[in-house]
């Protein structure tokens, strides 16, 4: 057993414990040969191991020590040595006199918005540092951040960090990482990658200018891998540049977030009060076709057979407030049915019902100058009768410029109703825009379908009045 005073590799003398997780106990020490205080990490080896396992999780040690030391840079807690205590690897690192970011969120609750970016513009350099070098952390989390009393922070505990061309001796299958803040993609049993770090360093970020954990802080590990792994994030209550920052690095596409170092531009702008750089759409599975008409109407005969998995049914939840992250710097050529992607259509619909019925001011700027011509007065009315709105079907791109999408909610007049809509949309420069949202079918949620008949189309006369109802919003 160790214990403070103890010498370790004849040269690092124990001084006390200073913290404990999952694979190792971290002690503060002092190398008596170079004069200076260090930490140190002693692996703990969970009982009942073999000595095939235990040999796995000694090389485990060995090789996070192998990659940690590939990474110099002032963001993150230096590797010095890896040496051997009682056949055990021990790792020499960096000794830095900090809280945790999660010790500070325990503490404080939410931090300042500016606080949050110049820790998330220091992480987030030193985290582009490691995926430039070839190196995935796989375990970005508050209580990895090291915060000291003069504001600097330090990413630490690149336990399971995996670095391209390396062989992994975790087990396979296993998932690692910590749920709370893992990428959805990790969750549903994809390979980290460098997109699910920014996406894990949002999660970070988001927890400590809210106060409270993106998907929930129950003890249920597994149903909180299935909020995880659906996108049901709670949407932020905070407002503001940092705010579009942390949502645009949580986006459910991998392909949509920003990169490392761009995320690390963009909250170092806001850390300096200055406007974070817009973040460059990317469009995935472009739709074929030739250019679009004059109308600039997006059409293609080709259908989109776009597989849309049931755990992300509340896609919608992850996009509210995004219109200043969705911009493009400079003004776009006008997209066409080769640079639109079906992604991007249904991401449009998305954005657009999270913020349905309560914030009609910014949802009716997503409307084309068509829907616009209903009144901006009578728009807000009929979304006022609306209530507990929520999304039952994800949005599906069923053409080259339409998408359906589910929703169920509570009309004042009408009870509870569940819809299937269909929207049309445009581009208008560099924004798409809803241009109608018409009512497809329409029920009561206790079976009793609307007016007594489940509308699927065949009426004209019905259809039109439906339609006229969907333009109003409800």
């Amino acid at each position: 057993m160790t214990e403070q005073g103890d010498l370790v590799a004849g040269r690092y003398r124990l001084q006390r414990r200073i913290g404990a997780g999952g694979m190792g106990v971290v002690w503060q020490a002092f190398d008596e040969r170079l004069d200076r205080v260090v930490a140190l990490k002693h692996l703990v080896l969970p009982p009942g191991l073999s000595t095939e396992e235990a040999e796995r999780a000694r090389q485990r040690a060995v090789r996070e020590a192998r990659i940690a030391a590939r990474l110099q840079h002032p963001g993150a807690v230096t590797v010095h040595d890896v040496v051997e205590d009682g056949g055990r690897p021990v790792l020499v690192m960096e000794y830095v006199p900090a809280r945790s970011l999660a010790e500070l969120i325990a503490a404080r609750g939410s931090l300042p918005a500016v606080q949050v970016a110049q820790i998330g513009g220091q992480v987030s350099a030193a985290l582009a540092a490691a995926h430039e070098a070839g190196i995935v952390h796989r375990d970005v989390k508050p209580a990895n951040i090291l915060i000291t009393d003069s504001g600097t922070a330090k990413i630490t505990d690149f336990g399971i960090a995996r670095a391209h061309g390396d062989t992994t001796v975790t087990a396979t299958g296993m998932m690692v990482g910590t749920p709370a803040f893992l990428a959805p993609e990790v969750a549903q049993g994809h390979e980290p990658n460098a997109a699910s770090d920014v996406f894990s360093l949002g999660a970070t970020l988001y927890t400590a200018v809210e106060g409270r954990e993106p998907f929930g802080d129950g003890d249920n590990a597994i149903a909180l891998l299935h909020a995880v792994a659906a996108g049901q994030m709670v949407p932020p209550a905070h407002r503001g540049p940092i705010t579009d920052v942390v949502l645009h690095m949580m986006r459910m596409d991998p392909a949509a977030r920003p990169t490392m170092a761009q995320a690390a531009e963009s909250l170092t702008a806001v850390a300096a009060g200055r406007p974070a750089p817009a973040p460059t759409r990317v469009d995935l599975r472009p739709f074929a076709g030739p250019s679009a008409p004059a109308s600039r109407r997006l059409r293609s005969a080709l259908p989109i057979a776009a597989a849309v998995v049931a755990a992300v049914v509340l896609i919608a939840l992850l996009y509210p407030v995004l219109t200043s992250s969705d911009q493009v710097a400079g003004p776009p050529p006008t997209p066409t049915t080769s640079t639109v992607a079906a992604a991007q259509l249904q991401q449009s619909v998305a954005d657009y019902y999270a913020l349905l019925p309560d914030r009609t001011e910014e949802a009716w700027t997503r409307l084309s100058p068509a829907m616009q011509a209903q009144g901006k007065e009578q728009y807000e009315k009929a979304w006022k009768d609306v209530k507990d709105l929520v999304v039952t079907t994800a949005p599906q791109a069923i053409d080259a410029d339409t998408v359906t999408i589910g929703v169920e909610y509570t009309g004042e007049s009408r009870g509870r109703l569940r819809e299937t809509r269909q929207l049309h949309l445009i581009v208008d420069g560099s924004r798409v825009l809803i241009d109608s949202d018409q009512v497809v079918t329409s029920e009561r949620v206790n079976g009793k379908a609307e007016d007594g008949d489940r509308k699927v189309g065949g009426d004209k006369k019905n259809d039109k009045k439906r339609g006229e109802e969907g333009k109003g919003g409800n």
